[in-house]
């Protein structure tokens, strides 16, 4: 008899309703439920994304990223300059890509929104935003804007999108996507492309401490410099990405 009690115990703890019941309860299972959620939602807005680009994009058309500080006022005269090198380069017909943010990016984004009237040209301009405290919306430059939870997922889409690369005046974060885009370039992972660094007054000091030290060590190789051009003036970095871009066009 209390074999048979037994077994029938064994079998109500073993049952799949025990189980679902239990299953509800346990608090490891419910967070890798969350985790499943939350890792489904973003593959879903990743999908949605590509499917937007296929839509309105000509995977042809050329896209530089304007990388720089989002705490920049409208009054400084390198948010001029930014503005100015984003109208140069839409008014020749190129896209313009962003973090979405205040700054120099709403510089950039702005730029690029007068080219295009200018000239009357097809370029967009573009936006990956995320939450910050200090960026709580995206400017209202944007023709495309796409929110991101994760740096790392911004990153890789700025890269993704993005055939030249300009950095402007900026703090850590842009020293991030300035070392991201050159490793990627160093280790061939992303084909190689111009990374323009705008303000010679700004970025110089860095590269002689680049040349100094990790060159000079033989931690890199001198041929990583030879993509990486450090110009003073909108007009200079105009004329290196529009030479790409044409060089570009011609391989298509």
């Amino acid at each position: 008899m209390s074999s048979k009690k037994s077994a029938e115990e064994a079998h109500k703890i073993a049952s799949p309703k025990t189980v679902a019941k239990k299953s509800k309860t346990d608090p490891r299972v419910q967070r890798r439920k969350h985790l499943d959620d939350r890792l489904r939602i973003l593959h879903e807005r990743a999908l949605v994304l590509e499917r937007e680009l296929q839509l309105v994009e000509d995977p042809r058309f050329y896209r530089t990223c304007i990388f720089g500080s989002a705490r920049i006022k409208s009054d400084s005269p390198i948010y001029a300059q930014v503005a100015e090198l984003a109208r140069l380069l839409a008014a020749d017909g190129i896209d313009i890509l962003t973090g979405g943010g205040p700054g120099l990016m709403e510089a950039a984004n702005k730029g690029a929104q007068l080219g295009k009237l200018e000239k009357n040209t097809k370029s967009r301009s573009y936006g990956l935003s995320i939450r910050l405290d200090f960026e709580p919306t995206p400017n209202k430059h944007l023709d495309i804007k796409r929110h991101h939870m994760k740096f790392s997922s911004r990153l890789d889409d700025f890269m993704r999108l993005s055939h030249s690369i300009i950095i402007t005046p900026g703090g850590v974060g842009t020293l991030l996507e300035l070392y991201f885009s050159w490793q990627l370039i160093q280790v061939k992972h992303m084909t190689k492309r111009p990374i323009v660094l705008l303000d010679k007054v700004f970025w110089a000091g860095l590269l002689d401490w680049m040349r100094a030290e990790p060159l000079e060590r033989g931690l890199i190789s001198s041929h990583d410099f030879e993509f990486v051009h450090l110009v003073d003036t909108p007009e200079e970095a105009f004329a290196l990405i529009s030479a790409h871009q044409k060089d570009f066009a011609r391989k298509l």
